[in-house]
């Protein structure tokens, strides 16, 4: 008999007033993106490239495990030149996969996403 296992990762995201107002802890599947993951925990993270990095509207902050994750590529640097409140920690949650080390996100406040659907 073979027992199926998934590898997890714990993700934390911080208190988002809109988005997660009272945080969340989860565990999500290694080697999945993390903008799947948070939608399918709810979180409705905008996505308006449809997750190819060619926006820059689910960026997000990597606050604890940012360095164990693959670094960004020109193309994500690129689009992350448009992301409202960028910091050193900034990372598109598109191109961001699930690893074997513990992630804290925190979410954005604001987007420069205008044509934001319901």
């Amino acid at each position: 008999m073979s027992v199926n296992t998934v590898s997890t990762t714990r993700i934390t995201v911080l208190p988002h007033p809109d988005l997660c107002p009272e945080g969340l802890a989860f565990e999500a599947r290694r080697g999945r993106k993390l903008v799947d993951e948070l939608l399918a925990q709810g979180i409705a993270i905008e996505h308006a490239c449809e997750k190819v990095c060619a926006c820059s509207t689910c960026h997000v902050h990597l606050r604890v495990g940012a360095d164990a994750v693959t670094p960004a590529d020109d193309d994500e640097e690129d689009q992350l030149g448009s992301a409202w409140g960028l910091d050193a920690q900034s990372r598109l949650s598109c191109c961001v996969r699930v690893g074997e080390v513990e992630l804290v996100v925190e979410l954005p406040r604001h987007t420069r996403n205008h044509a934001r659907e319901a």
